[in-house]
């Protein structure tokens, strides 16, 4: 994109060079994450164009869409030109997103991998800033019947009632289930808690006839799973 006076407005750029022109001639695949953000706040401010404020929230959270849709309204309403408005703006488009791929994922419904499992949740916690805890509920052909929020708790770690667990799981019938919980931390190393709740979960499922067939912990981009270490009890 060619470089223009930073008190030039948007509306004084050549067309193909302007965010909402250039999606219309051009494509949306060909903007940048900046120049999609300019298209929802719709303005900068006295000193930046929209693009300039969007590339300086970005420059703020490192470039990460992941680290951008961790802002709340008060972290967006900071910048110079971020109304309430336009912050929710953003945060109902990353919302929107995140959405979007937890459908796309769901559509896919059989578990075969534990890369599977962390498609799944992914979308549901990798922007989260408190630790939760989740089940998913599988039939005998491994197939998803639903998806549960079981506990949330502060930043350093959430109780996961094993009672609810079973009773959502024999509610439902399910055959197998699967445990994920988050690391805000991006540790995904498990802790003392994480071993002896895998272990009780497992046990008290033998006795239910449910398979315990894994425990993910989920850190930003990455994820540990009890099953693929060979870590699931006895």
């Amino acid at each position: 994109m060619k470089q223009y006076d930073k008190r030039l407005s948007i509306k004084n750029w050549e067309d193909e060079d302007r965010p909402r022109e250039k999606l219309l001639l051009k494509g949306k695949h060909t903007l940048s994450n900046a120049e999609l953000i300019a298209i929802l706040l719709g303005s900068g401010n006295q000193d930046e164009t929209a693009v300039d404020l969007a590339q300086r929230i970005l420059k703020s959270v490192d470039n990460n869409l992941m680290g951008l849709s961790r802002l709340s309204v008060k972290d967006l309403s900071e910048f110079k030109g971020i109304g309430e408005a336009k912050a929710i703006s953003i945060i109902a488009a990353m919302e929107l997103g995140r959405r979007r791929r937890e459908e796309d994922v769901m559509d896919r419904k059989k578990i075969t991998s534990s890369k599977d499992v962390f498609e799944v949740f992914q979308p549901n916690m990798a922007d989260s800033q408190y630790e939760e805890f989740w089940i998913l509920l599988l039939n005998r052909a491994n197939k998803i019947i639903g998806k549960y929020q079981v506990s949330q708790g502060g930043v350093s770690g959430t109780i996961a009632d094993p009672k609810r667990i079973f009773n959502l799981a024999l509610s439902n019938l399910a055959s197998g289930i699967i445990l994920c919980h988050n690391h805000p931390s991006g540790n995904i190393k498990p802790s003392e808690q994480d071993i002896k709740l895998t272990n009780k979960i497992a046990s008290g499922a033998k006795y239910m006839d449910i398979n315990l067939l894994d425990h993910i912990i989920l850190g930003d981009e990455n994820y540990y799973s009890f099953a693929d270490d060979n870590k699931l009890g006895s």
